[in-house]
């Protein structure tokens, strides 16, 4: 059986992002000793390619199992890790500059960063994309906006005429003292010609997502289950209709079929495989507490179990 404990931490909490290795260290005494199983586990995927990389050496050996179990946290587009760039490129078309990022903290949902701008422009602003592009890459996006939007401010002239009709003496004379900084954080940005747009996006990735669930059944055998040991993988997600800038979640998409009842149900007809997971929020306890339950052959409330029809 192989076992994969994702790390990262909840950002509004103090834990440790090794937290899933303890339950991990659980269920594979429990294996050993009630089956004498022959665990594997991953270790330190603190990033997708962390997991693809140590995927791909196990299946250079061949190895499957009968168990893939991941613990992690997750929602109800399945487990998430910290959000990693896996591409980055700098393209120059004419004119035109585009800088963009692509990243995902779970698999099938991307994530998008582009900052275009005119080369022609400001000569200073192009030569510092070109020479310091790579450099944006572990940022975030606001980081991103706020180093290039002070380049800009050093760069490019005020106007003055919009600073005098915005943020002229008179003018912020006649708004409460509290909003008057604001004010002028505001015009500094509305009265420079800017040197470029930032947009970001989050987009389905079926590339992504099908990458993911081709190393699932890969990796665990026709009879197999895949436990996903996290929060809602179970869970039916509300239909909501994205509006501008957002995706809809990936069950109520038309991957491998869909829209599909939870994760879970996704996961299943995309691999062929049996898949499980908690319905609900669950704890490190709670899923250690669901899988012994569920081997030993226990009755238990808020566990979704899916058999593809393709079995």
């Amino acid at each position: 059986m192989l076992l994969i404990p994702l790390l990262s931490r909840d950002p509004h909490t103090t834990e440790s992002p090794r937290w899933s290795e303890q339950p991990a260290r659980t269920l594979e005494a429990f294996y050993v000793k009630q089956f004498n199983a022959d665990v594997t586990q991953l270790r330190n995927v603190w990033s997708w390619s962390d997991y693809y990389q140590q995927v791909e050496q196990m299946l250079l050996q061949s190895a499957t199992f009968d168990r893939v179990i991941f613990i992690s946290h997750g929602g109800f587009d399945g487990p998430v890790l910290k959000n990693a760039v896996f591409k980055q490129e700098l393209q120059i078309t004419g004119n035109k500059g585009e800088f963009f990022l692509l990243s995902e903290s779970q698999p099938g949902l991307k994530n998008a960063l582009t900052v275009t701008y005119d080369t022609q422009k400001n000569r200073i602003f192009s030569d510092y994309m070109v020479s310091r592009w790579r450099e944006l890459a572990p940022m975030k996006p606001t980081e991103i906006w706020h180093l290039l939007k002070a380049l800009e401010k050093q760069l490019q002239p005020l106007d003055g005429a919009c600073y005098q009709r915005d943020c002229s003496p008179d003018k912020l004379a006649k708004i409460p003292e509290q909003q008057r900084g604001y004010r002028l954080d505001l015009c500094e940005l509305i009265c420079r010609e800017p040197l470029f747009e930032l947009k970001k996006s989050v987009e389905i990735s079926p590339e992504r997502f099908f990458q993911f669930t081709k190393s699932l059944s890969s990796l665990a055998t026709a009879d197999g289950l895949i436990f996903f040991g996290a929060c809602n993988p179970g869970s039916a997600a509300p239909v909501k209709i994205p509006e501008k800038d957002e995706t809809e979640y990936l069950i109520n998409s038309s991957l491998a079929g869909g829209p599909h009842l939870s994760y879970v149900h996704l996961v299943s007809a995309a691999t062929g495989r049996v898949v499980a997971g908690p319905i609900g929020d669950s704890s490190a306890e709670d899923i250690v507490n669901r899988i012994i339950m569920f081997e030993s052959g226990r009755p238990q409330r808020n566990l979704c179990i899916v058999a593809s029809n393709t079995n």
